[in-house]
């Protein structure tokens, strides 16, 4: 069976899978190859950093003849970075982590479908409000950063399929195969933003080292911290948390965060260790589903077998 749905009809894809816009790590290529497998590719622009920008685009436009979009995190952008996403002709615009409202119509003046992620009810209300064409509900399962006090995807998806309707919604966190998708579905979404999972893909601009821990991680060793963002001196707003693999940091200062933010020898000291090698220079961003993790895919393939592995896992449960 075709796993038709409003984000599949929306967009003309054939398969109701988004990638996550994961900072940095979402480039062009990544973006291209879940594009050209039937998903929808959003590039992780993170901040709209201009360089970063004029690297990664071209990579997008020669890879794929597909819709695609980019992602920004909401609180680090201004209304210039997002015109200048815009002269590029993206067919969606996602917005994460802040407040929306200063963008929205600018998006929706330029004809693109404006994407809203949400981490609770209070944003979701806001996107709903605020016209979104769709809504990403984010479970606190996710890799990388979300809400401190959110709630888990199992409950909240379904919230927010009820609140937005007839809104499409996708379901975001702790999914990494197909089944996570088929899940997503039973509970109202029209699909799935993934990110984790496609961190470890041969399109991901991501160190080996970073592959490697992924693929070997446990969802038991995640954990949601604000304590890597203050020992690296990030600007992230402390509303929302980083669910990352286990880090000496972490364990050195985890429940000490007052006491790391006023420490700035500590901070140093945290920036000495990334020069000398002896930290990673970013903290391997990882969700609970990171044990389903075992390979690495090209994007495009993994877009379709998550798909056929979804179709299986439903077909599956009707017969029970």
């Amino acid at each position: 069976m075709a796993l038709s749905t409003a984000f599949t009809k929306l967009f003309g894809l054939r398969h109701p899978i988004a990638l996550a816009p994961m900072g940095g790590s979402a480039g062009g290529a990544l973006t291209a190859a879940v594009s050209r497998g039937g998903g929808l590719g959003l590039l992780g622009s993170g901040n709209g950093d201009p360089d970063w920008l004029a690297r990664e685009l071209p990579l997008v436009a020669s890879g794929t003849d597909k819709p695609w979009g980019i992602g920004f995190q909401t609180w680090a952008i201004d209304i210039g970075t997002v015109e200048r996403a815009l002269e590029h002709r993206p067919r969606a615009v996602m917005l994460s982590f802040g407040d929306p409202s200063p963008f929205t119509e600018r998006v929706r003046q330029a004809g693109v479908t404006l994407i809203l992620q949400v981490t609770d009810l209070e944003e979701a209300r806001q996107a709903v409000d605020l016209g979104a064409d769709v809504i990403v509900a984010q479970g606190t399962e996710s890799g990388g950063h979300g809400a401190r006090h959110g709630r888990s995807t199992l409950p909240f998806v379904p919230l927010v399929v009820d609140l937005a309707a007839p809104v499409p919604v996708l379901a975001a966190g702790g999914i990494a195969d197909g089944r996570g998708l088929a899940a997503a579905l039973a509970l109202g979404a029209a699909g799935a933003l993934i990110g984790t999972r496609f961190q470890a893909t041969a399109e991901a601009l991501v160190d080996p080292s970073v592959v490697a821990a992924i693929i070997e991680g446990r969802g038991q060793d995640t954990e949601r911290n604000r304590v890597l963002d203050i020992a690296r001196g990030s600007r992230w707003p402390s509303r929302y948390t980083a669910r990352t693999l286990g880090h000496r940091y972490l364990d050195r200062w985890r429940g000490r965060e007052a006491e790391l933010a006023a420490n700035p020898q500590a901070q140093q000291a945290y920036q000495d260790d990334v020069a000398r090698g002896e930290v990673p220079p970013l903290p391997v961003w990882a969700g609970e589903a990171v044990d389903l993790i075992t390979d690495l895919p090209g994007a495009a393939d993994l877009v379709a077998g998550l798909a056929a592995q979804a179709e299986e896992a439903l077909t599956r449960a009707g017969r029970h």
